[in-house]
């Protein structure tokens, strides 16, 4: 009974924070500090989410040359520090992994 508690409480909770957009829409507005912190949300959840698995892919971390995410994570930060396109780092950093993993590597 309490599973069913959790759950019809976070679905309460996730529908009262996405309808108080629609409700309030423009009149809703945040301060400065915050709208640039929000920025920031993006980048971290990516990180969150990519980093322990490039790291860690059977579930333990691996930072030797037969782990293929390392090359592919550090070209897409580099192409995306330098050329500030998401895409094109997505795109060169699954050629490198595809390399790595499939014979160009070690």
């Amino acid at each position: 009974m309490n599973h069913w508690l959790a759950i019809g409480g976070m679905m309460l909770l996730t529908v009262l924070i996405r309808a108080s957009f629609l409700v309030f829409g423009q009149r809703l507005a945040f301060p400065d500090w915050l709208n640039r912190a929000l920025h920031y949300v993006p980048a971290a959840v990516l990180s969150a989410l990519v980093v322990p698995m490039a790291l860690a892919p059977a579930g333990t971390v691996d930072i030797s040359l037969h782990n293929a995410y390392l090359p592919g994570i550090i070209v897409a930060a580099l192409v995306a520090w330098k050329s500030g396109k998401t895409l094109l780092a997505i795109v060169i950093s699954f050629v490198v992994y595809g390399a790595w993993r499939w014979g160009l590597g070690l």
